[in-house]
């Protein structure tokens, strides 16, 4: 792989983490545009360091389970709970997502990382008002 073809691909990794951690600190959430910037970076370039490996005799997808290893157990610390409620749930979920797109973007998947990135940010969005609607009525 040649530097400009990683560094494209951890430029995409980054921009979809932007919109995505965008979006949660625009809605001031527990993580937000650095968080989610790091988290889909990170994940990327994991995934560039299996293919690195894999010509010398690494494993792709044992580094990638690790991937989702590690950020599963990042996500556990945002969780918290107070009295009977159980918050950051969401954000959690949301850095585990931005890490499977960092990986999409690591292996090359340009249009599967843009539709992904769509997917969660509407989700995120649109599906917040709809949550609390349905948590409030009577």
């Amino acid at each position: 792989m040649t530097l400009a073809e990683f560094g494209i691909r951890v430029l995409i990794a980054a921009i979809a983490g932007i919109l995505i951690g965008f979006e949660r600190q625009w809605h001031h959430k527990e993580t937000g545009l650095r968080t989610n910037t790091l988290v889909s970076i990170g994940a990327c370039i994991y995934v560039l360091l299996s293919f690195a490996l894999t010509e010398k005799s690494g494993d792709v997808t044992r580094i990638i389970g690790q991937v989702v290893t590690g950020v599963g157990f990042l996500g556990a610390g945002i969780i918290f709970r107070e009295g009977i409620s159980v918050h950051g749930l969401t954000s959690a979920a949301t850095i585990w997502c931005s890490s499977a797109i960092g990986c999409l973007a690591g292996a090359g998947f340009y249009v599967e990382t843009l539709v992904t990135t769509v997917i969660v940010v509407l989700v995120n969005s649109i599906f917040e008002p709809l949550d609390k609607w349905l948590r409030n009525r009577k």
